[in-house]
């Protein structure tokens, strides 16, 4: 009992801090702070009774803005820059905030087979708190910020998709607040137009207060192998072959040029070389772009061991390879062996510190897009890639698409293998203008019945976003629940066309 008393005075000045600092002080400076909450939430097992009540509080925001009036819309409280999207989203200036402090993991069933979390707990968190227990989640989307509610409102991806699907496919159940101030449940089986229509909805049917999502048994290292190939035909042969092959775990290719890239194979093994252990998560090693792309340069097939949850992030350290714009000589050893346990600045503080100037700069000259294309496409599309953008590297990750209901699903009615192209970088294309360059991408995508990332900019109209997406659904759910006065349309929260 006295060390709950400890902990609990400890929490009490904690938060007079806290009061007494700002919050955004605080977030920014003293991020320590939320991993000893973390702790202490985890040791004092609150978080699933605290929830209950939380909840309540949301529910109560939403029914007061229902006896206000309904006169504007409802967004979340959570500050814009806050989020990984580099979109500025201005609507939260002028919507009404709902603050939603939902940021814990609440249970792991292992009966089950099935962790339920609150929509904040970030993929770092997640993997964090699963590993040791000898569980993983089967999709964990790259970087260590991304949160459980953005990646089901928005989407998610992993080299393991190709087995798995989008993260959305890798959740059983969703709790939401609607815009009536009810709580609601929803599963394949429980609600399921609800179920089906909340991925890519972007917040604007209802607010996300808790998520269930499947566990796999979770293994030490994943044994990669990585294989330069040359010709943009055999990369592209390579890569779906690969990618068809359910004996791998994880499938991953980075093109460095049009005709050059490396594929990497992964499989999830518990015994490994020590000779071959590869601890690329460590803070002096070098960027995992830049390691893979030794093979390259060497023309040499090889086979290391990571450990799994190092894999998992293998992007992180340098924000893919984002972070060579942002500090060039990052990668280099010197700077790496006395400053890299400093990096990578998370992309919050980054939104936070940027001027207009800046940003409207780095809009203009910079790209950050993810187009899901079919696999039959790929090789057409990388030519498209080159010619509106030529930015290298280009991430390819391929992905299951099952034919369930909602915006995103093939043009056919079976599940159809497709990839995920990244493009993160200054184009090198002269005369590229973002806007027309952007349009041009967006039209090809289109026409090969594939689809855009909604975290990044898009330039659609309204006629063209819903060409590109299947809004049946989402339509008829948005009439029978009410929410046309209670939130936005998701083409008039996310496209550049609509947003104020």
């Amino acid at each position: 009992m006295s060390a709950l008393w400890s902990v609990g005075a400890g929490l009490l000045l904690l938060l007079l801090w806290v009061r007494h600092r700002g919050l955004e002080a605080v977030l920014v400076h003293h991020r320590w702070v939320f991993v000893l909450r973390a702790w202490a939430v985890w040791r004092l097992h609150s978080a699933p009774r605290q929830h209950a009540q939380r909840v309540r509080h949301i529910q109560a925001q939403v029914r007061e803005w229902k006896e206000e009036g309904s006169k504007r819309y409802m967004c979340t409280g959570r500050p814009g820059w806050l989020t990984v999207s580099l979109r500025v989203g201005k609507y939260k200036k002028i919507h009404k905030n709902i603050m939603i402090n939902l940021m814990d993991v609440l249970e792991v069933d292992s009966e089950r087979q099935v962790v339920r979390v609150e929509p904040l707990v970030t993929m770092g968190q997640l993997t964090g708190h699963l590993n040791p227990m000898g569980w993983t989640i089967p999709v964990v989307p790259e970087l260590d910020d991304l949160t459980v509610g953005g990646l089901i409102m928005g989407t998610g991806i992993e080299s393991s998709s190709h087995i798995y699907g989008l993260f959305q496919h890798i959740c059983v159940a969703y709790e939401l607040v609607l815009a009536d101030g009810s709580l609601v449940r929803c599963s394949p089986t429980e609600n399921s137009d609800l179920f089906y229509a909340v991925p890519w909805s972007c917040g604007t049917l209802g607010f996300l207060v808790a998520a269930e999502i499947k566990m796999i048994p979770a293994k030490k290292y994943v044994k990669i192998h990585y294989e330069p190939v040359r010709g943009l035909q055999k990369i592209c042969e390579k890569f779906t072959e690969e990618s068809k092959k359910k004996e791998n775990s994880f499938v991953e290719g980075l093109l460095y040029s049009l005709d050059e890239a490396v594929i990497m194979t992964g499989v999830l093994t518990d015994e490994a070389e020590q000779s071959k252990i590869n601890r690329i998560g460590n803070y002096y090693k070098p960027w995992f772009f830049k390691h893979v792309e030794k093979y390259l340069k060497a023309d040499k097939t090889g086979i290391e061991y990571i450990p799994s949850r190092q894999y998992y992030h293998r992007h992180t350290r340098s924000i893919f390879w984002e972070l060579q714009d942002i500090i060039p000589f990052g990668n280099n050893p010197v700077f790496r062996y006395l400053f890299g346990w400093m990096v990578p600045p998370k992309i919050s503080l980054l939104k936070l510190t940027q001027g207009e100037a800046i940003r409207k700069l780095y809009e203009q000259h910079h790209v950050v897009q993810d187009m899901l294309v079919p696999m039959k496409s790929l090789e057409k599309s990388i030519q498209t890639f080159h010619v509106d953008l030529n930015v290298y590297p280009l991430w390819l990750c391929p992905f299951i698409l099952p034919n369930n209901p909602g915006m995103v699903h093939p043009k056919g009615n079976e599940a159809e293998l497709y990839v995920d192209i990244g493009a993160y970088g200054e184009p090198k294309r002269k005369q590229f203008e973002a806007r027309a360059s952007m349009r041009q991408m967006e039209k090809f995508v289109r026409s090969v019945h594939g689809f855009q990332m909604l975290y990044a900019d898009c330039y659609m109209t309204r006629e063209e976003f819903w060409d590109m997406f299947d809004g049946s659904l989402y339509h008829k759910l948005r009439e029978q629940m009410n929410c046309k006065d209670a939130f936005p349309e998701v083409y008039d929260k996310i496209c550049k066309a609509a947003r104020h």
